[in-house]
C-alpha cells in the first residue's frame, strides 16, 4: 500500500502518478519490496496495467513514478466494507 500523488514531470512535459511508500508508516515493506513491485508490473505488457517508469528512494521513502491514468479512486469506486455478494433475485429454468 502506498499514497499517490499526481505530478508533473517537467523534462517530458507529461502527468506521472507518483506511488510513495513512507518508511514510517509501513515498516514492513523494504525498497526490496518496492523494487519488486515495479518489476512486476513492468513486466507486464497490456492496455490495462499501468507503465512504471522509474523507482526510486530519498532518505527513508521509497516511490514509484509511473503512467498517470485520469479516473476515480478505487477508495470511490469500492465502498468501505468492500462488495457484497447480492442473492438471486431470479431462478432460471430449462426445458426441454
Amino acid at each position: 500500500m502506498g499514497v499517490v500523488y499526481k505530478a508533473r514531470d517537467e523534462h517530458l512535459d507529461r502527468f506521472v502518478a507518483i506511488k510513495v511508500f513512507p518508511g514510517k508508516k509501513l515498516p514492513i515493506r523494504s525498497a526490496s519490496g518496492v523494487s519488486q513491485e515495479a518489476k512486476s508490473a513492468s513486466a507486464l505488457n497490456h492496455p490495462n496495467i499501468i507503465t512504471i517508469f522509474d523507482i526510486a528512494s530519498d532518505d527513508a521513502t521509497d516511490f514509484i513514478a509511473m503512467e498517470y491514468v485520469p479516473g476515480k479512486a478505487l477508495n470511490r469506486l469500492i465502498p468501505r466494507r468492500g462488495f457484497r455478494r447480492q442473492p438471486r433475485t431470479k431462478t432460471l429454468t430449462v426445458s426441454e
